[in-house]
């Protein structure tokens, strides 16, 4: 056996993580995900209340279905199906939008030419491993990938098209599935009546379990924030002065400042920053509140303390890996004598 490479590989191993954190991200909430049945996972997710921190594997995952989505369109080409990967009028790719621009997503094209179907239907394309390929195939996508149908349902409704092509392969062995999916516009009204209640909501909504040991609450990436071990990350729309606009364009404006907020405005935040204390209603009541700050008691110490000025800053309570110690009498004191933020 050769020399193993591994700090190469680690080195690889970061630039893909680097790449994937200077991403911006998403700052709608995605069809991919409307279809998820937790409405507290989406509410969180919404919010940017926590990020996930996925390996370096997965990341590749990740990419390789990007990757997969040239494969799929070769082959249709080649079998004679019009493929549209980007929207003619816009070179772009397809993109769809409602509730004033804060959900929506991206289609992987729109096809025309299939030997079922005549008009123009929505592209769909998913890898998956062997296991989860058997089951799409035994079950159809609506059974076994509800995320995906609900996805293509969204698609379909805000395109105005009557079908969708469901294009499944399989990793192992590079086995394909397709399947014809429906238009069913009372359900893709009801997704997007659950995208609006999400969107505009300014309290966490029902999750799906209480029990972070449930099996689907641990694999959750807000299932910190939303169980209670942390504090929502530090940005604008955990931030109690900031609203989600519904006339268009994806708007957010600030109470504080009194003024839109960009994209790159809602990430960065400012000084002033101050949790919507709904956020924290799990561990924490209001008890006081003026412009520049709130006060709450924890139930978790029973310690009255505040969130803003003269208080803890919004980045010291989510720094805390234990939320009891927030208003913990010892820790004020220190802060008080070294007139400083605490550093966990």
């Amino acid at each position: 056996m050769g020399l193993i490479a591994e700090k190469t590989l680690a080195r690889v191993d970061d630039a893909i993580k680097s790449a994937r954190s200077a991403s911006p991200g998403r700052a709608h909430l995605g069809a991919s995900i409307i279809g998820r049945e937790c409405e507290a996972e989406l509410f969180w997710t919404f919010r940017w209340a926590d990020s996930a921190d996925h390996p370096a594997r997965v990341l590749r995952l990740f990419a390789r279905g990007e990757r997969e989505e040239h494969v799929f369109n070769d082959l249709l080409r080649k079998a004679d199906v019009t493929v549209w990967d980007v929207d003619p009028d816009t070179n772009q790719q397809w993109a769809v939008e409602a509730v004033g621009g804060h959900f929506g997503g991206h289609l992987d094209g729109v096809l025309k030419g299939l030997a079922e179907v005549i008009e123009a239907l929505v592209s769909e394309q998913k890898t998956h491993n062997d296991r989860s390929f058997k089951d799409v195939r035994a079950k159809g996508v609506e059974t076994s990938k509800p995320e995906h149908y609900a996805q293509m349902q969204i698609y379909m409704h805000l395109m105005c098209l009557a079908f969708a092509l469901y294009q499944a392969v399989n990793k192992n062995d590079d086995d394909l599935y397709f399947e014809i999916v429906e238009h069913d516009a009372a359900f893709a009204e009801r997704l997007l009546a659950k995208a609006e209640k999400i969107i505009t909501s300014d309290f966490p909504l029902t999750r799906i379990s209480d029990d972070a040991t449930f099996y689907k609450c641990k694999f959750c990436d807000q299932a910190d924030v939303c169980h209670t071990r942390r504090a929502p990350q530090v940005n604008c729309r955990t931030c109690r002065w900031a609203t989600p606009e519904l006339d268009g364009d994806a708007r957010w404006s600030c109470g504080k400042h009194h003024r839109d907020l960009s994209v790159e405005d809602q990430r960065v935040g400012c000084d002033g920053h101050n949790y919507l204390p709904t956020l924290l209603q799990s561990w924490a009541d209001v008890i006081d509140f003026e412009d520049d700050w709130v006060t709450y008691r924890s139930r978790l110490n029973n310690q009255e303390f505040s969130n803003g000025h003269f208080g803890y800053s919004s980045n010291e309570i989510r720094a805390a890996h234990d939320l009891r110690a927030i208003g913990n009498k010892n820790i004020d004191q220190i802060r008080e004598a070294f007139d400083g933020e605490i550093k966990w």
